[in-house]
C-alpha cells in the first residue's frame, strides 16, 4: 500500500475554522491522514509560519501550503492606506 496524503488543518478553533475541518473530512478519501493542528500551541504556530500561513483557517497537503490558503492575513501597507496611523484631520 503507498503512504497516505498528509492534510494538516491549522485551526483556532473557531467557527469558521470548524466549518473547513468539516469540509476536509467530508472530501478526504481512505488516502487521506487528515490531522487538526491547534494554533495556540507554540510548537503548531511555528509549523505554520515556517509553511507561510497568515490566517487561519488554513489547509497544507504533504507539507505546502493548498493555494487556496496562500497570500492572506494583515498586510501593514493595507491598514496604512485604510488611515491606520494617520490622524483624523
Amino acid at each position: 500500500m503507498s503512504a497516505k496524503r498528509q492534510i494538516e488543518i491549522f485551526s483556532a478553533g473557531c467557527p469558521l475554522c470548524q466549518d473547513t475541518i468539516d469540509l476536509v473530512n467530508r472530501l478526504a478519501c481512505a488516502s487521506c491522514e487528515v490531522s487538526v493542528l491547534d494554533m495556540n500551541d507554540k510548537t503548531v504556530a511555528s509549523r505554520a509560519s515556517a509553511l507561510g500561513v497568515r490566517s487561519v483557517p488554513a489547509v497544507a497537503i504533504n507539507g505546502k501550503l493548498a493555494n487556496c490558503c496562500t497570500g492572506r492575513g494583515v498586510d501593514e501597507n493595507v491598514l496604512h492606506a485604510a488611515g491606520i496611523g494617520q490622524p483624523l484631520a
